[in-house]
């Protein structure tokens, strides 16, 4: 669940640092103290934000090791990102 404000890190997006983002597939949305639940997504609702910056995540270590066969693998990971800020919910 989202409010307007709010800074999040989601999967990256092909978009430029100050380019505005919709999101149009609404699942839930709360409305006056109500609730109304999509089915499978609510008509007419979406979400609109603005990209803050793209980056990517601290890097993970994977390491493989089998012991008998004296198998070793390590390898890093660093998944990219974009930190979106919600600006309105629109229905």
């Amino acid at each position: 669940m989202v409010s307007p404000g709010q800074k999040l890190k989601i999967e990256k997006l092909e978009k430029e640092v100050g380019d505005e983002v919709n999101f149009s597939e609404v699942l839930l949305l709360e409305k006056q103290k109500k609730l109304e639940i999509g089915d499978p997504l609510v008509k007419g609702a979406k979400v609109v934000g603005k990209v803050l910056s793209q980056g990517r995540a601290d890097k993970l270590i994977v390491f493989k090791f089998k012991a008998k066969t004296r198998r070793r693998v390590k390898k890093g990971h660093r998944q990219a990102f974009t930190e979106v800020e919600i600006k309105t919910i629109e229905n």
